[in-house]
Parts: C-alpha cells; sequence; structure tokens
C-alpha cells in the first residue's frame, strides 16, 4: 500500500480501494482496469497512466 500512496493524489483510502479490488478480482490485466475501482474514472485513470504498470 505505501508504493501506491508514493503516487500524488492517492492516499490510504485509494490504495485500500486498489489493494480490495485486486484481492477480490484477481490481478489487474491493464491499466485500464483501474476504472472498475470506485473513485477512479476516466480522467483520474488517464493522470495516472504513465506512472502504472501491470
Amino acid at each position: 500500500m505505501a508504493a501506491l500512496q508514493t503516487l500524488s493524489g492517492i492516499g490510504q483510502k485509494k490504495a485500500e480501494k486498489i489493494i480490495d479490488y485486486r484481492q477480490q478480482h484477481g490481478n489487474f490485466k491493464t491499466i485500464d482496469d483501474l476504472k472498475n475501482v470506485s473513485g477512479f474514472g476516466e480522467k483520474t485513470v488517464a493522470k495516472y497512466k504513465d506512472q502504472l504498470t501491470v
């Protein structure tokens, strides 16, 4: 979770949502899968796209 929080705009709550989603649905296949996490829309995913890998 700490690694996620190093991204600007990702605090503890959003990091927890990402981890919870991954635990329930398995690993992300693409970065666009983040759109399935509550609080992550098109603009938010686009903002982090260059900083993330799956």
